[in-house]
């Protein structure tokens, strides 16, 4: 099933928020919540994941009804890609080195920025690319 194209963007939005104030405070206990946000949305796809749910019991019945869908897959690997940059700024910010921190969470601050500004979604251009190189080996 479709889902609302509004929503990741949303997500992506509140992602910024969350990683831009991880990266200029260094907290790790922000990134970690990131993290799990990621890893639900991961998992259960964007929907289930906190500012999915969010958006949907929120943001959405306060807008007009969508007008465009996308396939839930794209932005679920779009989490997956952001889970790996968030965990690997949480093992930077807690153990070590600092700049892997530094790097990996301002790598995810950036696919986040242009998801929710642009609705360039990096994870998901990614999921293409990777789906047309399998469909071309096999």
């Amino acid at each position: 099933m479709d889902i609302d194209v509004r929503g990741p963007r949303f997500g992506a939005a509140v992602t910024t928020v969350v990683l831009a104030v991880a990266l200029i405070t260094g907290s790790a206990w922000l990134l970690a919540w990131q993290t799990l946000a990621f890893a639900l949305g991961a998992a259960g796809g964007v929907s289930r994941s906190p500012y999915g749910r969010l958006f949907r019991a929120v943001v959405r019945p306060r807008l007009g009804p969508p007008t465009e869908f996308e396939a839930p897959e794209p932005p679920r690997f779009a989490q997956a890609v952001g889970l790996v940059f968030a965990g690997l700024g949480l093992i930077g910010f807690t153990l070590g080195p600092d700049w892997l921190g530094l790097a990996a969470t301002g790598a995810a601050l950036a696919a986040a920025f242009l998801n929710a500004t642009f609705g360039y979604c990096l994870g998901c251009e990614m999921y293409l690319l990777v789906r047309r190189v399998m469909v071309r080996t096999e």
